[in-house]
């Protein structure tokens, strides 16, 4: 049970580390929004574009010889075509990111929900404040996801407050695991 509890606590802390890191995106989408989301862009269309030009290469090292290197030079031209794209429209980008981030955010407050009712005991209201900083998270999440047109700075606010709300709820959960 001890090997349980340190499991939890680990886990608790490396999301706070995670969420030590979305804060600073957060600040720097606050910060340089436009210049940010364009390097984001510019860096994931890189990726798609290496690892496109890795796979055409592997497809022609091996001659075409099964039907596994057929999908080698598709996946690569797909990659290639997918990095450009990424690119060329990186103002798209911050569209995407925040349908990606929303959804991040409402999974996650999902997650923080089902583990506040697993802090609930008849001697500890700990729990209530558990979910209802998830039910803050969730509400959060899905301004992000409907309302996708909105400022980068927006975008990057809300990651910030997401990011203390989770700080606290796993400070929360890591002091009561004992409980558990």
């Amino acid at each position: 049970m001890d090997y349980f509890k340190n499991l939890l606590k680990k886990s608790g802390w490396v999301s706070i580390i995670e969420s030590l890191i979305f804060a600073i995106l957060g600040i720097i989408l606050v910060w340089k929004p436009n210049g940010i989301m364009n390097i984001i862009a510019y860096i994931i269309g890189a990726i798609f574009i290496t690892v496109g030009i890795v796979k055409v290469i592997n497809y022609f090292q091996a001659n075409g010889k099964s039907d596994l290197f057929n999908y080698e030079l598709l996946y690569g031209i797909m990659s290639i075509i997918i990095g450009i794209v990424m690119i060329v429209h990186a103002n798209i980008l911050s569209t995407i990111l925040g349908i990606i981030i929303g959804m991040w955010i409402v999974y996650s407050s999902v997650i923080r929900a089902a583990s506040a009712f697993k802090l609930k005991t008849p001697n500890s209201n700990i729990w209530i404040y558990s979910l209802v900083l998830a039910a803050i998270m969730f509400m959060g999440g899905l301004y992000i996801i409907f309302d996708v047109g909105m400022l980068v700075q927006t975008i990057g606010i809300i990651m910030i407050i997401y990011a203390i709300i989770d700080i606290i709820e796993n400070i929360i959960f890591i002091n009561n695991v004992k409980k558990i």
